[in-house]
C-alpha cells in the first residue's frame, strides 16, 4: 500500500508534469502564431513566397521571427527578404 508521502509526491511530480505541458504548449503555440503572422505579411509585402523561402522562414527561431516581423516593414522586394536570411548565415 503506498504511503501518504509517496501519494503527496507523486501528486506533486504530475502537477509539476502538467504546468510544463502546459508552458510548451503555450510556447509553441506562440511561435506558430508569430510565424503565421510574419508569412502573411511578407506575402503581402512582397508577394507569393517561394517555397525556399518559406521554408527558411518556418525554420527560424521565436526570436528571429520577431526580428524580421520588424525587418518586413522596411522590405520592398523579394530581394530584400533574401538579404535578411543571408545576413543570418554569413
Amino acid at each position: 500500500q503506498q504511503t501518504r508521502v509517496y501519494q503527496e509526491i507523486l501528486a506533486e511530480g504530475i502537477q509539476e508534469g502538467e504546468q510544463r505541458g502546459e508552458q510548451r504548449g503555450r510556447e509553441q503555440g506562440r511561435e506558430q502564431g508569430e510565424k503565421s503572422l510574419v508569412l502573411r505579411q511578407l506575402t503581402r509585402r512582397v508577394g507569393e513566397l517561394p517555397q525556399s523561402a518559406r521554408q527558411q522562414v518556418e525554420s527560424l527561431s521565436l526570436e528571429q521571427l520577431e526580428n524580421l516581423g520588424e525587418a518586413l516593414l522596411d522590405f520592398r522586394s523579394m530581394a530584400d527578404l533574401d538579404e535578411w536570411l543571408a545576413a543570418l548565415n554569413p
